[in-house]
């Protein structure tokens, strides 16, 4: 079970379990079982609205599951990733701080989640 909190200034933080590697477990769609208010527009990995910062709480490696395509993109566009972060990601799995919550599949990790970055 991956244990997710929730952190922004405006609200009180919340934690809460989501089911690992399902890979339909988004999350987003975690935030939105559990009436936490993360903007998002599209749902697609193609707007960058619903941008949040991840910090690993434990000693795993990574931080959700790899960045799609659509992630990489929106994240290179929006300057909060490199393209050397992203050449060493695709080769050391090197976890990025910034996700798209709608792309962000959770594993079997403890992670804060900050959102509706400005």
């Amino acid at each position: 079970m991956a244990l997710i909190t929730f952190s922004n200034p405006e609200y009180k933080d919340k934690t809460v379990y989501a089911v690992a590697g399902s890979f339909t477990e988004t999350v987003l769609k975690i935030a939105k079982t559990n009436k936490i208010p993360i903007n998002f527009d599209c749902q697609d990995g193609e707007c960058g609205s619903c941008l949040v910062k991840v910090t690993k709480l434990n000693d795993t490696k990574t931080m959700g599951g790899p960045l799609t395509d659509k992630e990489i993109n929106v994240l290179l566009q929006m300057g909060k990733i490199t393209k050397d972060e992203v050449d060493t990601m695709a080769v050391d799995d090197f976890p990025t701080p910034y996700r798209l919550a709608c792309q962000m599949v959770v594993r079997d990790e403890e992670l804060l989640v900050e959102y509706n970055l400005d």
